[in-house]
């Protein structure tokens, strides 16, 4: 492919999730220019991936026909977009805003809103899949933005999608992502108890998985972390302190739209239990560790 038709993009955030992201981006033959807060991770994926790292959002930005991200959170977000060195400040008019964060809705809608006074089309694409899909390629992503911008939009992010859809205009993937990671939390404790009540009971942990994971309570969890689980390893996946970012970011929405999400409160006050015994950073299956002690 010749370098002027190379698609030109930048990729803000290089984490666990963003790095191969922008990794399978430039493996399909992108021109990958990447800027990540710690300067040395972005030194670290040139010298694996080839492309370019710039010291600012801005610098990333130029010349970029689109921009994607993938940071913390809210804060972030605003951080790398907004201001003399944020994306927006480096984007041309025409150009496409990806935003791969889980974030509120509101930040969404408000930087969106800001974009579209510059003329850069807006896609919020909040993606699930965890660590492992992001390093296979094979992510879920929910989005929200007009159907031109996200048909331009999933073109490119087709190297590590599995499954992607429209969910609806801005802010409706990150409302999809809240109803996901609701769902997810409910899961791994009905997850956490079957387990813990089978160690108590007698039973074989992994002969259990092998028949009910076949059934109607089989799920993604049971098959990709009961054995993690049951051995207590947890220090993989995603971690607890950014699912009660997320699950905080659920129960304020919920909150505002009148829904109710009795067991999504109480799963999250168990993750607080987690951090309080010192697992702000191991992986959300962590949770059988409160039935343990």
């Amino acid at each position: 492919m010749a370098d002027h038709d190379r698609p030109r993009l930048a990729f803000l955030g290089l984490g666990v999730m963003g790095g191969p992201m922008a990794g399978h981006l430039a493996a399909s033959g992108a021109a990958v220019t990447v800027y990540n807060r710690t300067a040395a991770r972005a030194e670290a994926w040139v010298a694996r991936h080839g492309g370019r790292a710039m010291p600012t959002p801005r610098e990333a930005a130029l010349g970029a026909e689109v921009v994607l991200a993938c940071v913390g959170n809210d804060d972030d977000l605003r951080a790398v977009c907004l201001g003399p060195d944020g994306a927006f400040a480096g984007m041309d008019p025409g150009g496409l805003f990806i935003d791969h964060t889980t974030v509120s809705a509101q930040v969404t809608r408000e930087l969106a809103a800001e974009a579209a006074r510059r003329g850069i089309g807006y896609v919020d694409a909040p993606v699930s899949g965890g660590q492992k899909g992001a390093e296979t390629g094979q992510l879920s992503i929910m989005c929200g933005g007009s159907e031109e911008d996200y048909a331009r939009a999933e073109a490119i992010m087709k190297p590590y999608t599995r499954i992607c859809r429209r969910l609806g205009e801005v802010g409706s993937g990150q409302l999809a992502k809240m109803a996901n990671q609701i769902a997810i939390a409910g899961l791994v404790q009905a997850l956490s108890e079957a387990l813990a009540f089978a160690e108590k009971a007698g039973l074989d942990g992994r002969a259990l998985v092998e028949v009910i994971s076949q059934g109607a309570a089989g799920s993604w969890q049971m098959v990709n972390r009961h054995e993690s689980m049951l051995d207590g390893h947890f220090d993989h996946g995603f971690a607890v302190d950014w699912m009660r970012k997320d699950l905080a970011i659920c129960l304020a929405t919920a909150r505002e739209i009148g829904a109710a999400l009795p067991v999504t409160a109480l799963v999250d006050q168990f993750y607080a239990d987690v951090q309080a015994m010192g697992g702000g950073r191991w992986d959300t299956s962590s949770l059988i560790l409160r039935l343990r002690r």
